[in-house]
């Protein structure tokens, strides 16, 4: 019996340790470390509807514990995605999870219905984009923009649908609740912190676009407290991230609610981190006698 086996509803995992879009790349600038079948999935770099160049650079900077990055969802597009980089991921051996970001609702369908082939198991929706309809306020701040996009999507694919939380929010819990009522199956967070950095030589701000997304061991705190809250609020599953670097921190999660987890800002510091949380997790379970780490899914709430 596989004690790691993961079940998200319809989003079945071999281990619940993902990696987190952007961390990743497609899978393949990490594939000459290991075998990427080993991991419960791949989720990768967000895919827009058509091309992006992103941000002018500077858009990454090292902070204390952690980094700020302001890549402005550089790639190719969904076409790019499905033409040259599906064909090579899906024979990976995992599940890939595709990252999608729109600046409307119907780019989010249109992406929904473009990515429903062979070789996607799930989409994972970046709900932390500008909407251009409504003054570039970010649809995972407003509860209803959140619920509207997870709709879309739902009726757009029959993959399982990730709504993926931003934190920067005053109440979590009503966006975890939305997303739900909007037909997701299953809940990601956290995305970054809003955070900048400052030259104080230059007297200018280090990231050309000022702001950029803050992640790493910092903002666990935070990850914590939000996926306990919202686990609280919801019945669908949560795929716990945010500073996630060790088999410590990704049990964390679980016991706050998370019922698999993913590695961001880890793989930049030791590629090997997912594999070393999977062989800790599996370490844990044997010595704690457990006949699966989901019986520690949301222990803390008990």
């Amino acid at each position: 019996m596989n004690k790691l086996h993961c079940d998200l509803g319809k989003l079945i995992l071999k281990n619940p340790v993902t990696v987190a879009s952007g961390t990743f790349g497609s899978g393949k600038e990490f594939k000459d470390f290991y075998d990427l079948s080993q991991l419960g999935g791949i989720m990768v770099k967000g895919t827009t509807l058509l091309p992006r160049r992103g941000n002018q650079p500077q858009r990454l900077v090292e902070t204390a514990g952690g980094v700020i990055n302001s890549i402005g969802l550089a790639n190719g597009g969904v076409d790019d995605f499905l033409n040259n980089i599906l064909p090579e991921a899906k024979d990976y051996g995992t599940a890939i999870i595709v990252n999608i970001s729109g600046d409307t609702t119907d780019d989010y369908g249109r992406m929904a219905e473009k990515l429903s082939v062979p070789g996607v198991a799930a989409l994972e929706v970046n709900i932390s984009c500008p909407n251009v309809k409504h003054g570039g306020i970010a649809f995972g701040t407003v509860p209803d923009m959140a619920r509207e996009v997870a709709t879309m999507v739902k009726n757009n694919t029959d993959l399982p649908v990730i709504m993926k939380l931003s934190p920067n929010v005053t109440n979590i819990a009503e966006m975890g609740a939305a997303v739900e009522s909007g037909g997701a199956d299953i809940i990601s967070m956290i995305n970054t912190l809003i955070g900048m950095a400052i030259d104080i030589k230059n007297r200018k701000p280090i990231i050309k676009h000022i702001m950029g997304g803050y992640s790493g061991p910092p903002i666990k705190p935070v990850a914590l407290r939000m996926v306990y809250q919202v686990y609280k609020t919801v019945k669908i599953p949560i795929i716990g991230m945010g500073g996630i670097m060790n088999t410590e921190d990704a049990i964390e999660f679980i016991m706050a609610g998370a019922s698999a987890v993913s590695v961001g800002t880890a793989n930049f510091v030791d590629p090997y981190t997912p594999l070393n949380i999977i062989q800790g997790l599996n370490k844990y379970v044997e010595e704690n006698g457990l006949s699966s780490y989901k019986e520690i899914i949301g222990a803390v709430h008990r």
